[in-house]
């Protein structure tokens, strides 16, 4: 037990100090974590309009393959993405491999799903005579896009906090498009695996402690707009 008293009293320390090497990668995970998010809800939430609202042939089909996306692995995503982006692959010239670009590219695949699926949910659950209240009202297709989006508001950040808190920690993509490479593409999630196989238990449990807290307030945030 001794050493697990003397690792989580080293990696206060270190939180407390302001490790370079600790926020290097805390720096990492909120940069390329940003970038995935921002293009996943950019491109998520008309889709998840789209797919709640409309009524279209296959419509079945595409909610299937959109549910089944919730579950890919993240390890299966990073071989996809590498595949595409080493210099063999038809995006290679672009060099997003081992960049953070590269991984907020897999984490965008990875998050996608979720905001669709959820936020399709959101809209399939709002009151079915919405839709005939607003247009009794003079809306316009805009206005009945934006009216709609508002009502569903705090379903759809929910579903942007649940795809968050999914990029946050994942490890397959960070570990095999950014390659872990130190001060550079070395995230938390990647960070604690490799510290903690080199015997460096302090600097995993800080770390760990950084992403428990991350994750802490995305799911109070979450919980908060459950209650609402």
């Amino acid at each position: 037990m001794d050493f697990i008293f003397h690792g989580l009293t080293e990696a206060f320390r270190l939180l407390v100090t302001g490790d370079a090497e600790t926020f290097s990668a805390v720096a990492a995970t909120l940069t390329v974590s940003s970038y995935s998010m921002a293009a996943s809800l950019i491109i998520g939430i008309p889709l998840g309009f789209a797919l709640g609202y409309l009524r279209f042939p296959g419509k079945h089909y595409m909610r299937l393959v959109v549910d089944t996306g919730l579950s890919l692995p993240t390890v299966f995503i990073g071989l996809l993405v590498y595949a595409f982006v080493s210099h063999r692959g038809p995006l290679g010239d672009m060099g997003l491999l081992f960049t953070l670009p590269g991984i907020a590219v897999g984490q965008t695949i990875l998050a996608l799903p979720i905001v669709i699926a959820l936020s399709a949910t959101a809209i399939e659950s709002l009151e079915s005579d919405l839709r005939t209240t607003l247009l009794s009202l003079g809306a316009g297709r805009y206005q009945l896009v934006l009216s709609t989006l508002w009502e569903a508001r705090h379903a759809i950040l929910a579903a942007a906090l649940t795809a968050y808190g999914r990029v946050m920690t994942e490890v397959g993509i960070s570990m095999m498009v950014g390659g872990n490479i130190k001060w550079d593409t070395r995230t938390i999630t990647t960070a604690i695996a490799l510290e903690t196989n080199k015997g460096k238990f302090a600097l995993g449990i800080a770390l760990g402690l950084v992403l428990l807290m991350i994750a802490f307030a995305v799911n109070a945030g979450v919980s908060f707009l459950r209650r609402k």
